[in-house]
């Protein structure tokens, strides 16, 4: 039998029961209020934390967990589930975007925190100390924001520990998502990549775009979940907790092989579907899209720095420089993705929480 009690700040669920409610976050110059639900199972497991609504403007990943929370019930639970629908409230219910209106600052590049800088460093701070750190499994949900079409993939980390980098490998594919993106290092401030630094098997999971809230997509990713949910034995294979499992999907493995970013100011526009099910690959040197200055119409090329697959880009209309536009990946070979500076670094700076770089 389980018999820990499961606690973060003042919400405590005790084994065989689930605690909703919110805990206050104290960012030195303000409170953010983190809602949470506590899941505490009656049977000894891992201890998994969902979080969503990490950046503003991506609607999906925090409906799905909201329904997620609804459909756990203690008493079928092995271990515990933390799960966060908004994790960062400032950006997510004032800026709706990517950075936070407080501080300019994107959440996704500071993990793990610093308990003395700024808000939104604050903020990551506390998010790791009260939830991440006691976490075996961590799962950051994201979605294309409004101004993003995005194919569907779950990302992670090579940390060079074998053993978790298998277990993490496995927990990527359980999710029913047909496109594995790589990360060659565990470097960088996105959330699963400092996770994983902590010996914590972490993905990121991207599913949706422009920002969706449709049921269907929601309801989607909750299948995704409860999947993962079973293949780590927090739920039983038989249970009764939400739809069959899908049919496994095939997986197909990728590195990235380019961010691309705008180098001025003006209206964008692409050359590639802004349909994710057929964006579609393209050689080094091919037009991407074309930047009209509005004053004079004067248009800036963009041409693709490296060949691959389009995962995500830009969608939006009005770009300046530093806007991400596009995000390249080429299937995984080890043999070549091993070779120093072969690829760029993925997830170091202000980039898109795998690419380099999106604001």
């Amino acid at each position: 039998m389980n018999d820990a009690t499961l606690s973060v700040g003042s919400l405590h669920a005790e084994p065989g029961t689930k605690t909703r409610g919110t805990v206050g976050a104290d960012l030195g110059t303000l409170t953010a209020d983190i809602p949470l639900t506590l899941v505490n199972g009656t049977r000894p497991g891992p201890r998994v934390v969902i979080t969503a609504g990490v950046h503003g403007g991506e609607f999906t990943p925090i409906d799905a967990v909201v329904r997620l929370a609804g459909l756990l019930e203690p008493g079928e639970v092995r271990g515990q589930v933390i799960i966060c629908p908004v994790a960062n409230p400032n950006a997510v219910y004032q800026g709706r975007l990517n950075v936070s209106p407080v501080d300019g600052v994107n959440i996704n590049r500071v993990f793990p925190g610093d308990p003395d800088g700024g808000p939104t460093e604050r903020l990551a701070a506390w998010l790791f100390a009260h939830l991440v750190d006691g976490a075996d499994v961590y799962v950051d949900l994201h979605c294309g924001g409004i101004d993003q079409v995005l194919r569907d993939f779950v990302g992670y980390r090579l940390t060079g520990d074998p053993d978790l980098d298998k277990a993490t490998a496995e927990l990527a594919g359980s999710f029913g998502i047909e496109d594995v993106m790589i990360g060659l290092t565990a470097e960088g401030g996105n959330s699963h990549a400092a996770a994983a630094r902590r010996g914590i098997s972490a993905v990121l999971v991207e599913v949706g775009q422009r920002g969706q809230r449709d049921g269907a997509t929601a309801r989607r990713r909750v299948d995704g979940l409860l999947t993962a949910l079973r293949h780590l034995g927090v739920l039983d294979p038989d249970g009764t907790t939400g739809a069959d499992d899908p049919a496994p999907a095939t997986v197909r493995e990728w590195v990235w092989s380019a961010g691309v970013t705008s180098e001025a100011t003006g209206l964008w526009y692409p050359e590639f579907s802004f349909d994710a099910d057929i964006i579609g690959e393209v050689a080094e040197g091919d037009l991407l899209g074309r930047i009209v200055d509005p004053a004079d119409g004067r248009e800036h090329t963009v041409h693709a720095p490296a060949g691959g697959r389009i995962i995500y880009g830009m969608h939006g209309l009005t770009v300046r420089p530093g806007t991400e536009l596009a995000a390249l990946a080429i299937p995984w070979d080890p043999d070549t993705a091993t070779r120093p500076n072969t690829l760029p670094v993925p997830g170091m700076g202000r980039g898109s929480d795998e690419a380099d770089p999106r604001p």
